[in-house]
């Protein structure tokens, strides 16, 4: 079986494809254009993709080969599902318990940052501009014992709500599209969004996709107290940056800490310049054993489809 994939994996997983197909290894960091998406269909019994590869309703418009989109991540909407499915085309992914940890250890790593002004400070020291400590240099806001609001009250949601819960003592409040009968720890559920964005730190949790695209919005971040501090470890166009922009410069916000962007990795320079927003360059899952975890999903389901068998990960 002919398999390409997109970009380059973990040595362990490269490994294990190279031992069981004939694969070609895309070295490019760049994700696939429509064409080139287009052309790997045409050309490969199944694909390997990931973020940024634009498997849109334009690459399934030609011939295709490929009878597998066997994607590396638990995000898929990169890939136009329906378009894939109308070409014959099944689409898997990666919903690895490790990183479901990962993806939560760096909603925490950007709460704590974002709350303690960690990026600042290590700008300031780097810069040669510490000139020692004082009393009010770069004062944040305490964690422990504050509201959190989780905005998607799925695994991930549910990971960073234990980790305020247990680890912080933080009151729990989570908004979330459909009911929720038992959270696994003491958590609030609110019905409104704007309700539930009036917390000391919120944390977007949400799938990606068109029924998310700038769910946080103006009116969403107006409803937050000046003090709070927006944390999104979902997918960057779940957050209108114009909007999130506006808000650190009128002060109406008190910070951001972002993992994703709108247009990766295009990152808006008004973004970058705001010193109270912690960036972070989309690191959810970096961590080898989570990557390897994730590359060995999407060879397990390159092995059912070569054995005829069930997709372990179908979407």
């Amino acid at each position: 079986m002919r398999v390409f994939v997109t970009r380059q994996m973990t040595a362990r997983v490269e490994a294990a494809l190279a031992s069981a197909f004939d694969c070609t290894f895309r070295r490019d960091p760049a994700g696939l254009t429509p064409a080139e998406a287009a052309a790997a269909l045409a050309d490969y019994d199944a694909v390997l993709p990931t973020l940024g590869d634009a498997f849109t309703a334009e690459a399934f418009a030609g011939p295709v080969r490929a009878r597998l989109l066997a994607n590396f991540g638990v995000g898929y909407n990169h890939i136009d599902v329906a378009a894939a499915r109308a070409a014959g085309v099944a689409v898997s992914n990666t919903p690895a318990p490790e990183l479901t940890d990962a993806t939560a250890d760096l909603a925490m790593t950007l709460l704590l940052m974002t709350a303690r002004r960690a990026g600042a400070g290590e700008r300031l020291l780097r810069a040669g501009q510490w000139t020692g400590w004082q009393p009010t240099q770069l004062l944040g806001a305490h964690v422990s014992g504050k509201t959190v609001s989780i905005i998607g009250m799925g695994r991930i949601g549910r990971a960073v709500a234990r980790r305020c819960h247990h680890g912080f003592g933080m009151r729990v409040q989570f908004f979330n599209r459909s009911p929720l009968a038992d959270p696994g720890l003491p958590a609030v559920q609110i019905a409104d969004l704007r309700a539930a964005m009036q917390a000391d730190f919120v944390v977007i949790a949400v799938p990606g996709g068109a029924g998310t695209r700038n769910l946080i919005d103006a009116a969403a971040l107006a409803a937050m107290p000046a003090h709070g501090c927006l944390i999104n470890i979902a997918r960057g166009d779940v957050v209108d940056e114009a909007a999130l922009i506006a808000a650190l410069e009128a002060g109406s916000i008190a910070g951001a800490g972002l993992d994703v962007y709108a247009r990766e990795p295009e990152v808006p320079a008004a973004l970058i310049a705001q010193e109270r927003a912690t960036l972070l360059p989309h690191l959810g899952t970096a961590a080898e054993e989570v990557r390897d975890a994730m590359g060995m999903m999407a060879f397990d389901n390159l092995l059912a489809l070569a054995a005829g068998r069930d997709l372990p990960n179908p979407v």
